[in-house]
């Protein structure tokens, strides 16, 4: 079973050129696969109740459907590939992802964000800090992306950044006037002081060692900065990403700019950031407009408040 692993993982680096994160992601839920079924069985033995049962398994541990599904989608995609190489039956056929209820991102306001990226600077970190967030919210980067720049990939004399998204593709997109401030201080003030001796790399965003940034490292940054800022919402590695992509269509940019941004593949991915705008415009339709229930209720409210106080008596003597 684990030489089956090996072979596909292998398969899917080379041929489909995933990045390394991805490459991970499909290890790890193939770990769990192997785990469930035991190193006894062979991979040609597998059933169809063998996967129900792992799948069971995994909603009794109170997984999210949304994670389900990604460990249900890699199991298929291997067992697709031996039956499709080495006509092995495909037992997965006819098993299907469950039903998600789709969340919708998590994102900042434009305040909340301004106060996010308000960063003294008082040192090297206090300032790589500074620019890293001023980018991201900037330019949208995945966090994969951010923590995977070189020096080589940034061009501040035109204000643009060059990317290798999700499986390499590459794509150029433009950085902001406070992002260009904050990475050209970053890189011609502070940097070199960061990297340690006889060790160089031309890594954007160095860690205390003055190797790469893990996502974790940088999550772990982003979270205490949101703390010390008092911004208490739920938080994910991506939200100043997501909350790039809703200000903008909320100032009016169109779905397909945004997608190019993004470096979304599928117009569809792109299009969860409309259901986000229209909670916020909800939100100020039932706010401001003079029909909304909401406010007539308000006002209702207000009436019987003011009446009851005799208001309305006083004014009419």
């Amino acid at each position: 079973m684990e030489e089956k692993i090996i072979e596909f993982l292998d398969y899917i680096k080379i041929e489909k050129k995933l990045s390394k994160n991805t490459i991970l992601s499909y290890s790890n839920d193939l770990k769990l696969y192997h785990l469930f079924l035991g190193d006894n069985i062979k991979f040609n033995d597998i059933k169809r109740d063998d996967v129900i049962r792992f799948i069971k398994s995994l909603e009794n541990k109170k997984l999210s459907p949304r994670s389900i599904n990604h460990i249900i989608g890699v199991i298929k995609e291997m067992h697709a590939y031996y039956s499709m190489n080495y006509n092995i039956p495909n037992v997965t056929e006819d098993i299907h992802r469950l039903k998600a209820i789709k969340s919708l991102p998590k994102v900042l306001s434009v305040n909340e964000v301004s106060k996010l990226l308000d960063i003294e600077v008082t040192d090297g970190y206090s300032m790589r800090n500074k620019a890293m967030l001023e980018l991201m919210y900037s330019s949208g980067l995945r966090v994969s992306e951010l923590i995977n720049l070189t020096l080589n990939d940034v061009d501040l004399t035109n204000d643009i950044i060059r990317i290798y998204g999700k499986g390499s593709k590459e794509r150029i997109v433009p950085i902001g006037d406070y992002a260009s401030m904050a990475l050209d201080k970053y890189i011609n003030e502070y940097r070199l002081s960061m990297i340690k001796k006889n060790h160089y790399t031309d890594v954007l965003f160095l860690n205390n060692h003055g190797n790469s940034m893990s996502r974790s490292g940088f999550f772990k940054i982003l979270k205490k900065i949101a703390l010390d800022k008092g911004i208490k919402k739920e938080f994910s590695p991506h939200t100043l990403r997501h909350s790039f992509a809703t200000h903008m269509l909320e100032h009016g940019a169109d779905l397909r700019s945004i997608q190019e941004l993004l470096g979304h593949e599928n117009m569809s991915t792109t299009s969860i950031y409309t259901h986000v705008r229209s909670d916020v415009l909800k939100e100020s339709y039932d706010k401001y407009h003079p029909r909304s229930k909401k406010i007539w209720l308000f006002f209702k409210n207000l009436y019987n408040i003011l009446t009851t106080r005799g208001y309305y008596e006083y004014r009419k003597n």
